[in-house]
């Protein structure tokens, strides 16, 4: 599968996981330290925007905002948005909240399809279901995973992953989420 269509897979599955959020849900805790399934999707949806800004050329404000009045809604509007820009998406993509000068598209994309395959599990995690994704996407992203640096930068507070967990012989998806510093057993 081309990154693109891994992308949409992993998008595709936190969408299908953040339709089953009830209002009871949203105040519920998250493998994400300080953060509700309402900050979470917050989250969620200002990625996606960003990535969708960028892969048009555009820059976005990465800042966290209170949580939509909807945060489903807004959610799933956001994901709709990235969807729709990564098909058109450039050769590079700017993401100054990583770095000041672009990244190859692709490249860009992989770290986008990374942190979708983990904060589907994050959500999926903090309401109680599953992932709907298999090992045709989850291989690649354990791949993926595997290539993230698991050095000092994952030790700030803002890191966008943790330094990895132990983790014996689980599913692939416990040991992407191990790897990038999520406990499976959460």
């Amino acid at each position: 599968m081309h990154i693109k269509e891994l992308d949409r897979a992993a998008v595709l599955a936190s969408v299908a996981v953040a339709t089953r959020v009830t209002d009871a849900d949203l105040s519920r805790p998250t493998p994400c330290t300080e953060w509700t399934v309402a900050n979470l999707l917050t989250h969620m949806a200002v990625q996606h925007r960003g990535f969708a800004a960028a892969a048009c050329g555009e820059r976005a404000d990465w800042r966290l905002p209170a949580p939509a009045p909807d945060p489903v809604a807004d959610y799933l509007a956001a994901g709709a948005d990235v969807l729709i820009a990564f098909r058109e998406a450039g050769s590079a993509l700017l993401l100054p909240e990583i770095r000041e000068q672009p990244f190859p598209a692709e490249q860009a994309m992989a770290f986008h399809f990374i942190d979708y395959v983990v904060h589907a599990w994050d959500l999926a995690r903090a309401i109680g279901t599953d992932v709907p994704l298999d090992d045709t996407v989850l291989a690649p992203a354990w791949e993926v995973a595997r290539r993230v640096p698991d050095g000092e930068e994952r030790r700030r507070p803002d890191a966008a992953f943790q330094p990895g967990v132990p983790v014996h012989d689980g599913a692939m998806l416990d040991r992407i989420v191990a790897t990038l510093g999520r406990d499976p057993a959460w």
